[in-house]
């Protein structure tokens, strides 16, 4: 058994709140007294929980297209130092030989229970069931049209382990995609799309629930047609992914969602790629060459592919320059992702019962400790 004693601990339900919470795997005690070994905290460190990132695609040079279980383990391991204990694994449109390898190596990751770095929940299929006109940095030559089988032969290889499919509502075949994702358990994004609102709210009546990094990759809002991000203001039940980053979207937007969206329905996200945790310079996605300098990640024509982004930093940004309450932005990285996910019973929020998944901040936002499952996964 572990402590934390009389500590700064933000328990669900109670905001942040000086007590105790005794774990070992598992939360088992949170109040004014506990026994275990007691891990020394600063006087201005905050126990969080522990942060879930449902939309990455890469880190530490790593990135889940490459299809092997050691690159998983590093982007694992990267993510930890952020503050992240769980993460969907994300792909991108490729060809089907290469996502379907790695659909079976993120089975075989999770097959194999790596302890190490922050945990594979699942996978983010993002693509290939997109607009061409809005690939972003997407490869072109591998868009292809939403397809029931083609989703089945690629969740069957993953083990069943696809939690969300960003995917285009307004192309041939999304209806029946999105209605199949449905009664699998798995979320429907309306992500790099033209649609307008019929679309949308028709895939919204099919059963999708999320909108892939909102403003980006996607049709804008406009007074005649308010297309995907005026829809996702509009419609209640849509849960929208936001890169905080100031450079996908700026402070004035992401005032303006969050302004129009319910607290619990916006997931920060980090859409970084494998250069995340490595220094500035050339790097790679999907085949494509990659430029990162001072934060941003753009292809040779200039689009922006992915980020750099951590998620310690996304809350510092919707705090300090959004304004966001801090609790408020904690719960954007924490439960809205969990509850969307379908793994807020377990994880999420501290509470008596659920996995011991911490990260641990300072009053900068940097992160002292990570633990997943009671046991520490990154220190500084």
């Amino acid at each position: 058994m572990k402590v934390f004693k009389n500590a700064t601990v933000y328990v669900e339900g109670k905001g942040l709140k000086k007590c105790t919470v005794a774990f070992d795997e598992i939360i088992r005690s949170i109040g004014k007294k506990g026994k275990g070994e007691v891990i020394e905290l600063p006087e201005d460190a905050i126990v969080l929980p522990g942060f879930i990132d449902q939309h990455v695609h890469g880190a530490g040079g790593a990135d889940g297209m490459d299809g092997t279980v050691e690159d998983i383990k590093i982007i694992a391991q990267t993510l930890a130092k952020e503050g992240t204990t769980s993460f969907l694994v994300t792909t991108m449109t490729q060809s089907k030989e290469n996502i379907l390898k790695a659909m079976r190596s993120v089975k075989e990751y999770r097959e194999a229970n790596q302890k190490e770095g922050a945990r594979a929940v699942g996978i983010h299929l993002e693509g290939p069931f997109i607009n061409e006109k809005h690939k972003g940095a997407q490869p072109l030559e591998y868009v292809a049209k939403p397809d029931v089988a083609t989703f089945d032969e690629y969740n069957e290889a993953s083990g069943n382990a696809i939690k969300i499919v960003s995917l285009a509502p307004e192309i041939e075949g999304a209806d029946e995609l999105i209605k199949h994702l449905c009664e699998k358990g798995v979320v429907a994004s309306i992500g790099h799309t033209g649609a307008k609102f019929a679309d949308v709210e028709k895939a919204v009546a099919c059963g999708a629930k999320n909108v892939t990094h909102t403003y980006n990759a996607q049709s804008a809002l406009h007074h005649r047609e308010i297309g995907v991000v005026g829809s996702a203001m509009l419609i209640n039940d849509l849960n929208c992914e936001l890169i905080a980053d100031t450079i996908h979207v700026s402070v004035p937007a992401m005032k303006l969602l969050i302004k129009n969206k319910y607290a619990d329905k916006i997931s920060l996200i980090t859409d970084a790629m494998r250069a995340k945790g490595i220094p500035d310079g050339e790097s790679e996605l999907g085949g494509q060459k990659v430029f990162v300098k001072n934060g941003e990640a753009r292809l040779a024509d200039g689009t922006l592919a992915g980020s750099v982004l951590r998620m310690n930093k996304a809350i510092e940004n919707v705090v300090k320059k959004v304004g966001v309450p801090f609790e408020q932005a904690v719960e954007y990285a924490t439960m809205n992702p969990a509850r969307l996910l379908g793994i807020d019973k377990e994880t999420g929020s501290i509470k008596v019962g659920k996995r011991a998944d911490f990260t641990v901040l300072n009053r900068n936002y940097d992160v002292l400790l990570t633990i997943r499952d009671g046991e520490v996964i990154y220190k500084a």
